[in-house]
């Protein structure tokens, strides 16, 4: 499947799409293929697939809805990194 998940939170569809858009842009200069992409016409919920990467980027609604984090509940401590600009 992938090596990695990376689940992130954008303030609004277009905050959502303009940060998958930005991510493919870079991923792109650094060599890497998007093998995938959906959801960037609602942009509720967009998944990037960057081969080893998954890429989840959700509105705040969307990602309560779905709860992805909720699968790693059991996960130690060195299988999930949080990071946050909230201060």
């Amino acid at each position: 499947m992938a090596d990695y998940m990376v689940i992130a939170t954008g303030s609004s569809s277009r905050q959502v799409a303009s940060m998958a858009e930005h991510l493919e842009f870079k991923l792109k200069q650094s060599g890497v293929g998007i093998l995938g992409k959906e959801g960037v016409g609602q942009a509720d919920w967009i998944l990037l697939d960057a081969n080893d990467v998954i890429v989840h980027l959700f509105r705040p609604e969307v990602r309560e809805f779905y709860g992805l984090e909720r699968m790693w509940q059991t996960a130690t401590d060195s299988e999930v990194v949080h990071v946050s600009a909230e201060s």
